[in-house]
């Protein structure tokens, strides 16, 4: 029986859309020979998150959308709009 083994891409994008920048990232194997650490390329895997799609990547979870409390709409602290994606090999 073959295994199958996951890899996870976390995208971190510039707004709720799929076809906006990609401004942070990373990206873990299911093969334990390969090691990924989130920031360990100056280069997002893809400059949008649409790409990743396009690419056979699966979306399996997005970020919730949540209206900005008033004053915090400009706040840095955090990256809001996180998607998780997956191919199986």
């Amino acid at each position: 029986m073959v295994k199958k083994k996951q890899d996870i891409l976390i995208l971190y994008l510039a707004n709720s859309s799929l076809e906006s920048e990609v401004i942070g990232w990373a990206k873990h194997y299911g093969d334990k020979k390969k090691i990924g650490m989130p920031g360990d390329s100056d280069n997002p895997p893809y400059n949008f998150g649409i790409e990743a799609v396009h690419d056979g990547w699966r979306l399996f979870q997005s970020s919730q959308l949540e209206q900005h409390a008033k004053g915090e709409e400009f706040r840095t602290g955090y990256l809001k709009y996180e998607f998780f994606f997956e191919k199986i090999k």
